[in-house]
């Protein structure tokens, strides 16, 4: 199971770990999609940063 994730919001202004984050899972501009598996690590990455990406489950 994968999940797709998109940057919608801007990182300007956010905290320096929250732009190490997107970084982490590829996400640099607006509008930007990555697919990540479906795991504690990738959840936890997208919890930290879940007001600036949109989270869509893939089967």
């Amino acid at each position: 199971m994968t999940i797709t994730i998109k940057l919608v919001k801007s990182l300007i202004g956010a905290k320096k770990d929250q732009i190490a984050t997107a970084d982490s899972l590829g996400l640099r501009k607006i509008g930007n999609t990555t697919t990540q598996p479906d795991n504690p690590q990738t959840r936890g990455k997208i919890k930290k940063i879940s007001h600036l990406v949109e989270v869509t489950e893939n089967a």
